[in-house]
C-alpha cells in the first residue's frame, strides 16, 4: 500500500510502506485508502487542531523520517533545514543544544512545556526519541508563558499507536560510533498501546578524550477508555557519559596567529583538558502524562503534566583567552593560563498545562475555537562548584600535573513558580479569513526574592484571497522571567534579574497552489529587552533594547514520483541601543534538500538526498577589536535502500569535510564546526 505523507508548513513528503495513524494531539491525521493523504499540522502555534495555512504566523513541522534522512545526531541538527534558524550556533556542543532563531535565542519545549531552566543542569534530549519537532518564529508568550523572544521549539514525544510494529536499527560511522536503537508499538487490546523507544551507543568524537556514550530507554502506554477519552502515560530514563566538544580554544594561535610562536598552531580540534577527569555525566528520569476528553463536539478538555529529576556532573579546563584576547599567552608565546572547573548540578522541574476548548457559531459564516486554559510550572535547581588555575604550556600540556579539584559541601539553590492564565479566540469567517486573539496574565515569583507579573497580547489575520494565496498580519508579545540576581563578578550579587520582554510585528503571505506546494514569505520586527550578559571580565550585566528586523522565505514541493524539494532563506539584523557585542550571528541563512526515489528490481526502492546549508559571515565586536567569522557551507547526503521489510541506509553530514569555525567571539575564544560524520544503519521493520 502506497501512502502520501505531506506536511503542511514545509514538513517533509515521504514514501512510506505502511500507513501510520496518530493520536488525537492534531498532529496527523491519516485513513487507510489506498493513496491516503497524511495531512500534518502543528498544534504549537494554536494548542488547538488547526491547519498551518490557517494561522497567522509562521510555524515548521520537521518529521522524524525527515531530520534522521539528514543525518540528525543531536536536537541542534534537526533543525538546520529550516528557514529563519541557526543550528549549532557554537559548533557541535554535546553538552547542551543550541539553535537560534531570528537572530535571537530559542527556548526549547518538550509536548508543549518548557524542560530546560538553567545551563549545565541537565543532558541534551534524543532525537529518537521524537516524532516529530516543531518551531515556531516569534514571541509565543500567550499560550506558553515563558515563551523566549524570537521563537521556540517544541519537541513531540512517540506515543502509542493502536497497531503491533517496530524497527530494529544497528549503526556504525566515524569516530567509532556504535549504536542500537529500537522502537516497538504493541496494540495489547483495540484501546490500550504501549511503545518503548531505546537506544544505547558507545562512540568517541572528534575531540580526543571526548567521549558520546548514551542510554536511553522511553516508555509509553495510552489507553482510551471511551471513544471520546484518551489517556497518554510517558517516561524517560536517559543517562549520558560524554565531555565537551567547545574546548573554547583561544583566537590567537587557532583562527589568528600566534606571532610570539609562529611554528606553534593549535589543531582545531585539540583538547586541552584532564583525560578521565574532563567530563559531563548526567542523568535524567522523566514522568508525565495527559487527559484529553470530548464532551460532545463543542467542549473538549485537555490536561497534562510532567516531572523531570536530573543530576549532573560537569569537570572541564579552558585556557585564559579572556583576560587579554588579543595576547592571551606569556611572552615566550607558549604558556597560558588554565583555568579548571568542576560542578555538580541537581534541577527538578514540574510542569502543567490545563485547557477547555469550546467551538461555537455566532452567526451561519463565523465559527469559533475558544481556549481558555491555566498552567502552572516550577524548577528548582541546585549547583556546587570547585576550581583552580595554573599556568600551562598549551602546545605541550603536561595531562598528569593539572589541577583537579572535586566540589564538596552543600549546594546552592535557586527555585521559580509560574502561574499563568490565558484565553484565545480562534474565529473563522465564511471559512476564507481567520482571526486569532489571545491574552494572558502571568505571576511569578523566585527565590531569589524577586515578584513578576506580566500580561501579555497577542492578534493576527490570515485571509485567503484566491488561487491559494493568503496574506497574514501578527501582533505577539512575550515574557521570560529570569531566575537570579546580578552577578557582580567578585562573588557579590546585585539586584534580581528583569524579566526579558519582547515585542513583534510580523506580516507575510502563505501560498498553497496545490497540497503539493506550499511557500510561505514573511517580514518581521521584533524588539527585546533585558537580555541577560555573561560578561568576559566575570560576572553579568542586562541589555537595553535590542531590535531585530528580517525576512524568511521557505518552500516545499513534491513532485510525481516522489521526488521532495526543500528550500529556505532567512535574514535578521540585530542592533543594539546599548552593546554593539551582541550583534555577533549571522544575518545571512539558507539551506536546501531534496530526495529521490527509483524503483529497483524485487519491489526494492532506492532513495538518494542532498542538501546544503549556508551561514553568512558573523561580526563579533568588543572595544577591543572585532573579529570576522568567515561564512561556511556544509554539504549533507543520503543513500538509502528499502527492501521488504530491511533498510539500509548511508548518511553523511559535512561531506566534503570542510574545516570552518561556527563562531570567534571578541571576548577571546573560538568554536569550531564538527568535521564529515558519515553512518551507515541497518534496520529492520516488522
Amino acid at each position: 500500500m502506497k501512502v502520501k505523507w505531506i506536511a503542511l508548513g514545509g514538513a517533509a513528503i515521504m514514501a512510506s510502506c505502511h500507513t501510520v495513524a496518530y493520536a488525537a494531539d492534531g498532529a496527523m491525521i491519516a485513513d487507510t485508502d489506498q493513496d491516503s493523504i497524511i495531512v500534518t499540522a502543528a498544534t504549537t502555534g494554536s494548542k488547538t487542531d488547526t491547519a498551518l495555512v490557517e494561522l497567522p504566523q509562521p510555524i515548521k513541522v520537521i518529521t522524524s523520517e525527515q531530520y534522521l534522512s539528514q543525518g540528525a545526531i543531536s536536537i541542534s541538527d534537526t533543525v538546520k533545514y529550516a528557514a529563519g534558524v541557526l543550528a549549532n550556533p557554537y559548533g557541535r556542543d554535546t553538552r547542551v543544544d543550541g539553535f537560534n532563531v531570528r537572530g535571537l535565542d530559542a527556548l526549547q519545549f518538550r509536548d508543549g512545556m518548557r524542560d530546560i531552566f538553567s545551563y549545565y543542569a541537565s543532558i541534551t534530549s534524543d532525537p529518537y526519541n521524537f516524532s516529530r519537532v516543531e518551531i515556531l518564529r516569534g514571541p509565543a508568550s500567550v499560550l506558553f508563558g515563558q515563551g523566549s523572544i524570537g521563537g521556540l521549539v517544541n519537541l513531540v514525544s512517540k506515543t502509542p499507536e493502536f497497531r503491533t510494529g517496530g524497527e530494529l536499527n544497528l549503526v556504525y560511522g566515524s569516530y567509532d560510533r556504535k549504536e542500537i536503537m529500537g522502537d516497538v508499538n504493541v496494540a495489547l487490546a483495540d484501546n490500550l498501546a504501549v511503545r518503548f523507544v531505546g537506544r544505547a551507543r558507545d562512540a568517541e568524537t572528534y575531540v580526543d578524550h571526548v567521549p558520546d556514550d548514551r542510554v536511553m530507554f522511553a516508555p509509553s502506554i495510552r489507553w482510551q477508555p471511551t471513544p471520546d477519552t484518551d489517556i497518554v502515560l510517558t517516561g524517560l530514563y536517559q543517562e549520558d557519559d560524554t565531555g565537551s566538544t567547545s574546548q573554547f580554544l583561544p583566537i590567537v594561535g587557532t583562527f589568528l596567529p600566534n606571532t610570539a610562536y609562529p611554528q606553534g598552531k593549535l589543531g582545531q580540534y585539540a583538547f586541552v583538558g584532564k583525560p578521565g577527569w574532563d567530563r559531563y555525566n548526567g542523568r535524567s528520569l522523566q514522568g508525565g502524562g495527559s487527559i484529553t476528553h470530548s464532551f460532545s463536539d463543542a467542549i473538549k478538555v485537555n490536561l497534562k503534566a510532567r516531572y523531570i529529576d536530573s543530576d549532573l556532573e560537569y569537570n572541564t579546563h579552558y585556557a585564559n583567552s579572556y583576560a587579554n584576547p588579543q595576547n592571551p599567552f606569556e611572552a615566550d608565546g607558549r604558556t597560558i593560563g588554565l583555568y579548571a572547573d568542576a560542578s555538580d548540578a541537581k534541577m527538578n522541574v514540574f510542569s502543567t498545562d490545563n485547557n477547555f476548548q469550546f467551538n461555537f457559531n455566532t452567526g451561519a459564516t463565523v465559527e469559533h475555537k475558544l481556549l481558555v486554559g491555566i498552567d502552572y510550572s516550577w524548577n528548582k535547581v541546585g549547583k556546587r562548584y570547585a576550581g583552580g588555575y595554573e599556568i600551562i604550556d598549551l602546545y605541550d600540556i603536561d595531562t598528569d600535573a593539572l589541577l583537579t579539584d572535586d566540589p564538596s559541601g552543600p549546594y546552592i539553590y535557586e527555585s521559580q513558580k509560574q502561574l499563568g492564565v490565558y484565553v484565545q479566540d480562534q474565529i473563522r469567517l465564511y471559512d476564507r479569513v481567520s482571526v486569532v486573539l489571545g491574552a494572558r496574565r502571568d505571576r511569578v515569583t523566585g527565590s531569589s526574592g524577586q515578584k513578576d507579573n506580566a500580561t501579555t497580547f497577542r492578534a493576527g489575520i490570515i485571509g485567503e484571497i484566491g488561487a491559494g494565496v493568503s496574506p497574514f498580519f501578527s501582533y505577539t508579545e512575550s515574557f521570560l522571567p529570569v531566575a537570579g540576581r546580578i552577578d557582580n563578578g567578585d562573588g557579590t550579587f546585585g539586584a534580581p534579574y528583569r524579566p526579558q520582554t519582547g515585542t513583534q510585528y510580523e506580516a507575510g503571505v502563505k501560498w498553497q497552489p496545490d497540497i503539493n506546494t506550499l511557500v510561505t514569505a514573511t517580514v518581521f520586527k521584533i524588539k527585546e529587552r533585558n537580555r541577560v550578559l555573561y560578561l568576559a571580565a566575570g560576572g553579568t550585566a542586562q541589555s537595553g533594547v535590542l531590535d531585530t528586523k528580517g525576512f524568511e522565505i521557505e518552500a516545499s514541493h513534491t513532485l510525481p514520483g516522489n521526488f521532495e524539494l526543500l528550500a529556505n532563506y532567512g535574514y535578521a539584523k540585530l542592533k543594539s541601543e546599548t552593546n554593539t557585542s551582541l550583534d555577533y550571528m549571522p544575518r545571512h541563512t539558507a539551506s536546501f534538500w531534496t530526495t529521490k526515489t527509483f524503483g529497483l528490481m524485487d519491489e526494492a526502492q532506492l532513495r538518494l538526498g542532498g542538501g546544503v546549508v549556508y551561514s553568512g559571515k558573523s561580526v563579533s565586536t568588543s572595544s577591543l577589536w572585532s573579529i570576522v567569522t568567515p561564512a561556511r557551507t556544509t554539504v549533507d547526503a543520503l543513500a538509502e535502500i528499502n527492501w521488504n521489510s530491511w533498510r539500509f541506509a548511508l548518511n553523511a553530514t559535512n561531506l566534503l569535510n570542510n574545516e570552518y569555525y561556527a563562531s570567534c567571539l571578541a571576548r577571546g575564544d573560538c568554536f569550531v564546526g564538527a568535521p564529515r560524520n558519515v553512518m551507515g544503519t541497518v534496520g529492520f521493520r516488522f
